[in-house]
């Protein structure tokens, strides 16, 4: 007897095989060859301390990258491999692990969820940046210093853990670095948490006449950011740029390539700018791009490591004649292990000699604080600048060490001042690149990897909230005689 399929039938099958499938799934059946491989991770819950520790793990090749986790937490102390005692910290909310290999829910914990950090209303303008704003703007003669810059700090799901990575085009001013006729500068430095170091900064004749017209080591176009130093350039537009940086005379014991891709999934913020409605258009400007999303590789003497990491992208231009009052800064992008990401910068006026506290108004320093990789911001406007340690640079110049950075809203902040909004922090360098141009220069910079404690406390209609904060930053420190 023949037996003949239609298609009808075929498709019940097809149905009935899918429902089956369904079916074993909602109830937890695996096949046991997929069961093998997925682990059995057991924690132990400390809701006091906000932890989860693990408590026991089948098997002793099971990696960390290999597990999802969701959710507000530290995960700053686990290595490569999940390792029994191994701590997840500062759990807030609900924390979900999976096994990436197998898409497979492992387990789920709930914690209290986070207070909600009050932010600042921002205008529209404030946070509107175009693509010619972000392009050269040195090619005016009043526009003659442009700093492009972006830092990141690798996660600990890289394979150079906790290092950073910084990568500036600058374009100085004729006489911001006297009497060397090579005023645009490179860096790309790699700094470890043991004390590792690659990279450095080199600085480059231009043949430029007053700055914009001629050939420059430095070059750059708009829109976008589209720049290029001999090998390394930056290429791309708002939210995305490639990051490219290798050149032989900075680290010549050491051959570097660095390619990164910053992705930046909230919009930018002014810091600064010499007008009031269109910030673009103003003479002396900068913004920021915070909590970028930073993917890619480092070469290392022929070593690649793959790295991920959060960054910051920032870009600023001024007139050439603020060399003249401009006589150091302090730029800081801090990664902090619960999620947040706080920026602080410190222009000074005078020749920073001795060591000592800064007046609270002050309108040349600016932080800010994002709590969601800059979708929103908080913005302290009183800040209070003690320096704790320092070293000396030359001619009596003192070069900051170990900073702390006292923030509260200032008196014009109304709506933020009813929240009694408190950051105490200190910043302290860890490993760092130095350069110093001495006679007739007399310029100093300084580089590299910072670390962050402190806390932040404040109080809304659910109580008074204190949380402690800890991560790593990026600094970036010039002093002047």
């Amino acid at each position: 007897m023949n037996f003949k399929l239609k298609k009808i039938d075929a498709l019940i099958i097809v149905i009935m095989i899918i429902l089956a499938g369904v079916v074993f799934y909602r109830v937890g059946f695996v096949p046991e060859k997929l069961k093998e491989k997925i682990p059995n991770i057991q924690f132990f819950k400390d809701d006091e301390n906000k932890l989860l520790i693990v408590r026991s793990v089948s098997g002793k090749e099971i990696l960390w990258k290999d597990i999802e986790i969701e959710g507000d937490c530290g995960k700053s102390l686990l290595g490569k491999y999940v390792r029994e005692g191994d701590k997840i910290t500062d759990c807030l909310g609900t924390i979900v692990f999976r096994h990436i290999p197998t898409q497979t829910l492992l387990c789920t914990y709930k914690f209290p969820l986070a207070p909600k950090l009050q932010t600042s209303i921002i205008l529209g303008n404030d946070r509107d940046v175009s693509p010619i704003d972000e392009g050269v703007h040195f090619n005016k003669i009043t526009n003659i210093r442009e700093w492009w810059y972006y830092t990141v700090i690798f996660s600990k799901d890289s394979e150079l853990p906790g290092w950073s990575a910084t990568i500036g085009f600058c374009h100085m001013s004729w006489g911001d670095l006297k009497l060397t006729f090579k005023p645009d500068i490179l860096v790309v430095t790699l700094h470890s948490p043991d004390g590792k170091e690659y990279g450095g900064l080199i600085n480059k004749q231009r043949k430029e006449i007053l700055g914009i017209l001629g050939p420059s080591t430095l070059e750059a176009n708009t829109p976008g950011v589209d720049l290029k130093y001999d090998k390394s350039w930056v290429k791309g537009e708002a939210p995305e740029w490639h990051v490219h940086a290798e050149d032989a005379d900075i680290d010549k014991e050491n051959e570097i390539i660095i390619d990164l891709d910053f992705f930046a999934p909230s919009s930018p913020l002014w810091i600064h700018s010499s007008r009031l409605f269109d910030r673009g258009a103003g003479d002396i400007a900068n913004y920021i791009f915070t909590g970028c999303e930073v993917t890619g590789e480092v070469i290392i003497d022929g070593l690649k490591y793959d790295v991920e990491g959060i960054g910051h992208h920032e870009h600023s231009w001024s007139l050439g004649v603020l060399k003249f009052a401009v006589k150091g800064w302090d730029w800081c992008h801090m990664t902090l292990d619960n999620g947040w990401n706080i920026y602080y910068s410190k222009y000074y006026l005078t020749r920073q000699i001795f060591s000592s506290g800064l007046s609270e108004i002050n309108p040349y320093s600016s932080l800010i604080i994002t709590t969601d990789k800059g979708e929103t911001i908080t913005k302290l406007d009183n800040i209070d600048i003690k320096m704790i340690d320092s070293d000396k640079l030359f001619l009596l110049l003192k070069m900051p060490s170990e900073l702390e950075i006292d923030a509260k809203p200032s008196l014009s902040q109304i709506l933020l001042k009813t929240y009694d909004i408190e950051l105490d922090i200190k910043i302290k360098s860890e490993n760092t690149y130095e350069k110093t141009w001495k006679f007739p220069t007399y310029v100093g910079m300084k580089i590299g990897l910072n670390s962050v404690v402190g806390k932040i406390k404040w109080s809304d209609d659910d109580g008074n909230h204190e949380i402690e904060l800890n991560g790593a930053g990026t600094i970036w420190n010039m002093r002047k005689f």
